[in-house]
């Protein structure tokens, strides 16, 4: 996808096909810093784990469910990891981005 910029009063934005800017405001949103600037690192973990989980799965174009079945996984624990309620454990990592390299939706 090409992307284009332009700049409203020195700021810069990219603008993006409508459709994938739906796609993208739908993701879990990473946790803000506290006062301090620090940010919960098992919070935020869940969420980049969702973010990625979910834009790697509908570049394949699998669903929940399938993308479970191929896996050998619950859908249950696909929307767990994919709504950020769950930290992923190392062989659930493996079993899920092994199908979606092999459909390749994983970078």
């Amino acid at each position: 996808m090409t992307l284009q910029t332009i700049e409203v009063k020195g700021e810069r934005f990219v603008l993006v096909p409508e459709e994938e800017f739906r796609r993208l405001a739908e993701l879990p949103e990473l946790p803000k810093p506290a006062a301090d600037g620090s940010v919960d690192a098992i919070a935020y973990g869940r969420a980049s784990v969702a973010r990625d989980l979910i834009m790697a799965r509908r570049r394949t174009g699998l669903t929940q469910s399938q993308l479970a079945k191929a896996a050998k996984v619950r859908q249950e624990t696909v929307s767990r990891l994919e709504s950020g309620l769950q930290t992923i454990t190392e062989a659930t990592m493996k079993k899920l981005w092994r199908v979606l390299e092999k459909r390749g939706g994983a970078n």
